[in-house]
């Protein structure tokens, strides 16, 4: 039998956006909330994270929210406080999990089993990624084994995260305007007429920019375009010729009005998405909730040298645009080289959006396929109870 309350401790290092945590946030609260374990998530930098988690304090060392315990993360980590390594060990992305964890961890082996102990990897749609998810890795000097666990778009691979609720919550908010239009005034912002077309725009810093923000401007109907503050930022300022464009900020020129918002946290950025026509967004966890919610979506990947992203950017287009008219699948294809740099590819808003009502039925269709895939979550407590059980037989 598998105790009532797995312990898990999840260790996440935060690189330089909020991909690494935002991902390691959501986790660790289906993890707590949705299957009742006891997790702790180790971060060690608090910055970023209060940007996603609002009530974070970024002065104290170790915090409780929404069921989750968080600790800092420090470089010179202790385990005087800690009893024994967790019945889960998590490392999020490859990251080096200390040695005197480590220790703790084969003092646990000896004594009693050894923890489940699992890398979760980036999400990738690339063909290898199915062959190599679960592979079990044994340590070279310790009873320990660490497998990799890897997230992905198509059956045999972990999935992607996905609450139970999601979808629910997502309907009832498509379906009360009222709630709508207060999400668009909690953000300072009118509610969008019918005829406007609605953006949001996240991304990495894109040479593709300006000519995105022209094709905009010149449309016969009204744009607007929610920007998060951030690394778009000085580039939307530099298009309106302004010094700067924070927080609260607002341009226009001929038909495109631009609206700056603050940083939000996940949930909020979920209802962006659910009421935006389409939703531009970068790296792996904002990709992902943007496929959730049943709209056309654009990908910026985050750019690796030697253009190996293109392969993984490539990978993902092959799975979604395989049901797709093939003008449309060209069209789609086209525009993401477009905004990921890909040499020779010409951004071209229309040639793209003149599609949209195919976007549109295609990004419900992709989700109901997505979600045959499993969810990450209830793949990870799938495996991690199973070697459990085998541990105490």
């Amino acid at each position: 039998m598998v105790s009532d309350m797995i312990t898990c401790d999840i260790f996440c290092t935060v690189i330089d956006n909020y991909g690494d945590i935002g991902i390691c946030w959501r986790l660790a609260r289906q993890l707590a909330n949705e299957y009742g374990w006891q997790v702790r998530l180790w971060v060690d930098n608090l910055a970023p994270f209060a940007q996603l988690c609002p009530t974070l304090d970024l002065l104290a060392p170790t915090q409780s929210i929404q069921d989750v315990t968080i600790e800092l993360w420090r470089a010179d980590f202790d385990t005087r406080n800690i009893e024994q390594a967790a019945d889960v060990v998590l490392e999020a992305f490859g990251c080096e999990i200390p040695t005197a964890y480590i220790a703790r961890m084969r003092e646990r082996a000896a004594n009693q089993k050894a923890p489940i102990w699992v890398n979760v990897e980036y999400l990738s749609a690339e063909a290898w990624v199915a062959d190599f998810h679960l592979l079990p890795s044994p340590h070279p000097r310790y009873p320990l084994t660490k497998t990799y666990f890897f997230p992905g778009l198509k059956a045999g691979t972990g999935g992607v995260l996905k609450e139970r609720t999601l979808c629910q919550t997502r309907e009832d908010f498509m379906r009360d305007k009222n709630a709508q239009a207060n999400f668009w005034y909690s953000l300072n912002l009118p509610p969008p007429t019918a005829t406007t077309t609605t953006i949001s725009l996240f991304a990495y810093e894109n040479d593709a920019l300006h000519t995105l923000l022209n094709s905009w401007s010149a449309s016969l109907t009204p744009i607007t375009c929610i920007v998060p503050e951030g690394r778009l930022s000085g580039a939307v300022a530099n298009f309106f010729k302004k010094p700067t464009f924070g927080a609260g900020t607002v341009a226009k020129h001929k038909n495109l009005t631009v609206y700056s918002i603050p940083f939000v946290e996940q949930n909020q950025y979920d209802r962006l998405l659910w009421a935006c026509d389409i939703n531009f967004v970068r790296g792996e966890d904002s990709f992902v909730r943007a496929q959730w919610a049943h709209r056309p979506l654009v990908w910026h990947i985050y750019p690796q040298t030697e253009n190996t992203h293109l392969l993984k950017l490539d990978a993902a287009l092959a799975l979604y645009t395989e049901d797709l008219p093939a003008d449309a699948s060209s069209a789609f294809i086209r525009f993401w080289h477009a905004w990921n740099g890909v040499d020779g590819a010409l951004l071209d808003w229309q040639d793209f959006w003149q599609h949209r009502e195919i976007w549109v039925n295609h990004a419900k269709h992709w989700a109901k396929k997505l979600a045959a895939v499993g969810d990450l979550s209830s793949h990870l407590v799938k495996f991690c109870e199973t070697q459990l059980q085998y541990a105490v037989i």
